[in-house]
């Protein structure tokens, strides 16, 4: 029997939350709606409207695509932060960022029934930096993949009247803060169900920018750790929240195995009271696994007094201390972890975030920087919290 429009959306969203489970968390919260008089598609934050005819043209992959682009409108908020850009540029500016992202993590498969924007080397730019590029370029104006949504009340199919009569609600200011505001917690919600390490890496500075102000470094670091979990799925323990979604979907059974290790920038102004909270901090996580290996160790323009704390010996992380030091140089972390084979599925750096030189390796092992003494600092990868 052949699918209807919508069951067809339902099945692709279900793909996503098995295959792709950050764009399948935020996708199944958006209500489905039968929209004929757009071309495509379009997203509001909370709706996602549909052309039946042109759904039914795409491959199933191909749809797989299509969910996740709208999505990414949605991660990004394009509806809401537009101001006073352009908004054909801006558009073309969102389009370039999401597609490229889809097509790096591999999301479904490329539409090939309308052209959609996609160049390389606006890989890892933000809609912002691509924006200036595209004015700057004096870019020719080109259709984007879906009709895109503003928070005025317009959309992008609108010359005058506008298209079959489609227009969006205009939101107050109120309003559309309320809409930034469930929209960050729907994706900190999707980061924290698959594990702040499965984010796409084209979402992880849009994650840094939510998370920075909304959680405390105690909740950011309970999530990167619980991230590592092994877990399972198994359909002796469906999912209830995704029920809506007519689709019966395993639930996860939760692993209890951590590898963690812990770098420990001495050269900034690290009271004893602060390594005992964040140290406590970690013990009582810890506490949480049967089975745990926490490698600490401190670190200047050398890496020395490195210490492994694990369940099977029972030592207490909180007995650990510092010297003091010298300098800073975050790249000795990755060259004494490489040289002792040391693979953590997570790094945890306290520190000033001042290093002399780069950051380190980006791509080694996932990484969360807590940074104390310094809240404009923002690590260039990982995820960075801030130390109060």
């Amino acid at each position: 029997m052949k699918l209807s429009p919508a069951d067809r959306i339902t099945k692709a969203r279900v793909r996503m939350l098995l295959k792709h489970g950050f764009f399948g968390q935020i996708a199944t919260r958006l209500q489905l709606v039968e929209e004929n008089s757009i071309p495509t598609a379009a997203v509001d934050g909370r709706r996602f409207y549909y052309n039946a005819d042109f759904v039914q043209k795409l491959t199933d992959d191909e749809l797989v695509f299509l969910v996740g682009h709208e999505v990414g409108h949605c991660v990004w908020q394009h509806f809401l932060r537009r101001g006073d850009r352009q908004r054909d540029v801006w558009n073309m500016a969102g389009d370039y960022v999401i597609n490229q992202i889809l097509v790096d993590e591999r999301i479904g498969a490329q539409i090939k029934a309308v052209p959609i924007l996609l160049d390389s080397k606006y890989r890892g730019m933000a809609s912002e930096e691509v924006y200036d590029e595209l004015m700057k370029n004096a870019v020719k104006i080109q259709a984007t993949l879906d009709i895109h949504m503003d928070g005025d009340g317009k959309s992008s199919d609108e010359d005058g009247e506008g298209k079959g009569g489609f227009k969006g609600q205009p939101l107050t200011e109120e309003e559309k803060k309320a809409l930034s505001d469930e929209l960050k917690e729907a994706v900190l919600q999707a980061a924290q169900s698959v594990g702040a390490g499965n984010v796409p890496k084209g979402f992880q500075r849009i994650l840094n920018d939510i998370s920075a102000p909304k959680m405390s470094w105690r909740d950011v670091l309970k999530i990167q750790l619980a991230s590592m979990i092994k877990n399972d799925y198994s359909f002796m323990r469906p999912n209830r929240k995704m029920q809506h979604t007519r689709a019966i979907l395993p639930g996860m059974l939760p692993g209890d195995e951590v590898n963690v290790a812990i770098a420990i920038d001495t050269s900034g102004s690290i009271s004893t009271a602060m390594l005992q909270d964040f140290l406590g901090e970690i013990a009582g996580i810890m506490d949480q696994f049967d089975s745990y290996t926490v490698r600490i160790f401190q670190f200047d323009t050398g890496v020395y007094g490195e210490e492994v704390f694990t369940s099977e010996v029972g030592n207490d992380i909180r007995t650990y201390e510092i010297k003091g030091g010298g300098g800073t140089s975050f790249e000795v972390i990755f060259d004494h972890m490489k040289a002792n084979d040391i693979t953590p599925n997570q790094l945890v750096v306290f520190t000033d975030g001042e290093p002399f030189g780069s950051w380190g390796d980006a791509d080694y092992c996932d990484t969360l920087w807590i940074i104390h003494s310094n809240r404009n600092k923002t690590a260039p990868f990982g995820v960075t919290a801030h130390y109060e």
